[in-house]
């Protein structure tokens, strides 16, 4: 077993989803062999075992995969199915997972983060059941690599992972596996395509689709233009590009302006949507209206009896913390329980592995099913196109009748990103000691509710969470929540999430921007974020 001596790095702790770094910390020598060698030690028998291996493409994912094979080899393990080329999209990797019973999967992706060389890179382990390791196994990773004092890796010629097929590395068997077969497949039996296909090809108009040039391309050029039948060019940026072209991957109204711009065309199209660096995020435009994520959420899980998977309804369905309460009210009528969750999908997890619930999303873009255990960006797309082809009317259409039925949670997001970390904490720390004096004050005509920092009781295993988030509710049903976001590799990022609830037939037109702007108010005086952070205005509004 072919050894190398090495000294542990203290910055190894993988945060909500993985380990994430600029490309040049995980270039440096020994850095992502000693993180790639703790997660094999964690593994419950590492002789033997099997893994899923891919990523988005990025900058740096072709020397991390020929690495990791290598060292897969030198460690015992039996098999690693790895998809052609490397590219393999996040909830594809979950599907591998679970199609073929493996022991975990090793993903390459910061997911909505840029890259190239001087951007980003992330790795994470999933585990057996396809989902994000959880915290008692993260942390058993990050107390391996910071006393780790060697790593073993096979001095190997590179694989050629161009041509789908089986080779091996010494006693390590390499799968090579088509990233978009297994995937098409498992959406087939979910969807009923031929409807979906049926109904697009009876409109006057287009769909638009944006890869981002990220790792969605190939599955979305499968889907709309082979099997669904849309024209060519349907798929915008469908390449993936180690650099995504040089924008940011993350599927929102600043970051995705070209579609956006489409859209909202006289002449655009009737539906659009995007997808992230790694596949499991989604945003749905309608022509002339963009769909929150939160309100999303909530009409999936309104109208999951119209989709052939779903048919039999819902058990119940969760929302992460900072996520409007919009698929509460939803839940509320459906009679089914409805689940309130730190952020990170892992939390998610347990309660599908528990069928307690079947639909779950935040409001980071991100929306699934107990299909997998990861967020699914185009599972969400087919699921509008689906819900699309059976109640023939427009997106707006549906979200209006949505509002009508059940009051609207206007939400908007203000992210302060690469503030100075102190200040940021410093921040976090001025809003909890307010907290206890909160409850029952009236603040700019808003009379508080509850203030707390947000945390949770698993109800599957008992395990506690806390420190998730300041939240402070009204008593008219509207929210702010401040939170920290674990996904940035620079500084820190400041969350504040604006939720304004109204059941007014004229707040139904109005922009959220409009609807939230007494609390965006509030926010920034409450918190003081001028002062702790030095930023006037956020630095993206979603």
């Amino acid at each position: 077993m072919p050894t190398i001596k090495t000294t542990p790095f203290t910055d190894q702790r993988p945060g909500t989803s993985g380990l994430r770094k600029p490309v040049q910390t995980f270039a440096q020598p020994h850095y992502l062999e000693n993180f790639v060698q703790s997660i094999l030690d964690a593994l419950p028998q590492r002789e033997g075992a099997r893994l899923v291996l891919g990523g988005d493409g990025r900058y740096y994912n072709d020397v991390a995969i020929q690495t990791i094979l290598k060292m897969a080899e030198a460690n015992g393990l039996a098999e690693v199915l790895v998809t052609r080329d490397g590219i393999l999209s996040t909830p594809a990797a979950s599907h591998l997972i679970r199609k073929y019973q493996t022991d975990g999967g090793v993903i390459l992706s910061a997911s909505h983060n840029p890259g190239g060389p001087d951007k980003d890179f992330g790795i994470k382990f999933n585990t057996p059941n396809g989902g994000p390791a959880p915290e008692k196994i993260t942390e058993r990773i990050y107390e391996i690599s910071r006393t780790i004092e060697q790593y073993h890796i096979a001095e190997r010629e590179d694989i050629d992972l161009s041509q789908t097929g089986e080779t091996h590395l010494g006693n390590l068997r390499v799968r090579i596996l088509d990233p978009v077969g297994d995937y098409l497949e498992l959406m087939e039996s979910l969807f009923d395509l031929d409807r979906i296909a049926a109904y697009l090809a009876r409109q006057n108009r287009p769909i638009a689709f944006d890869a981002m040039h990220a790792v969605t391309g190939p599955y979305a050029r499968a889907l709309f233009e082979e099997r669904l039948g849309c024209p060519a060019g349907t798929v915008m940026n469908g390449d993936p590009l180690p650099n995504f072209g040089g924008g940011h991957p993350d599927p929102n109204l600043s970051h995705a302006r070209a579609l956006v711009d489409k859209l909202f065309a006289d002449d655009g199209p009737f539906f659009g949507a995007a997808s992230d660096g790694d596949g499991d995020r989604n945003m749905i435009l309608g022509h002339k209206i963009f769909v929150s994520p939160s309100d999303s959420l909530a009409i999936l899980a309104a109208n999951a009896k119209l989709i052939p998977a779903y048919r039999d309804g819902l058990k119940g369905v969760a929302r992460s913390m900072p996520t409007s309460a919009a698929v509460d009210r939803v839940a509320r009528q459906l009679g089914i329980d409805c689940y309130e969750t730190p952020t990170g999908w892992k939390f998610f997890g347990n309660l599908l592995d528990a069928d307690r619930i079947t639909l779950c999303g935040e409001e980071s873009f991100g929306a699934g099913s107990n299909h997998v255990r990861e967020k699914d960006g185009l599972w969400a797309v087919l699921f509008w196109l689906n819900l699309l082809a059976v109640r023939e009317q427009s997106v707006a259409d549906i979200v209006h009748q949505h509002w009508q039925t059940f009051g609207r949670n206007a939400y908007v997001r203000h992210d302060y990103e690469e503030v100075d970390s102190d200040g940021a904490h410093s921040l976090v720390e001025h809003l909890r000691e307010q907290l206890p004096g909160l409850a029952g004050q009236t603040l700019n005509g808003l009379t508080v509710d509850y203030a707390d920092d947000f945390a949770y009781t698993d109800p599957v295993d008992g395990g506690v969470s806390e420190h998730q988030g300041i939240r402070i509710g009204f008593d008219n049903g509207s929210r702010i929540v401040y939170r920290l976001s674990g996904t940035g590799t620079r500084g820190a990022t400041l969350r504040v999430y604006l939720e304004a609830y109204t059941d007014n037939a004229e707040d139904y037109a109005r922009p959220a921007t409009e609807l939230v702007a007494p609390l965006s108010a509030l926010a920034v005086e409450l918190a003081r974020i001028a002062h702790f952070t030095g930023r006037q205005a956020p630095s993206v509004i979603t």
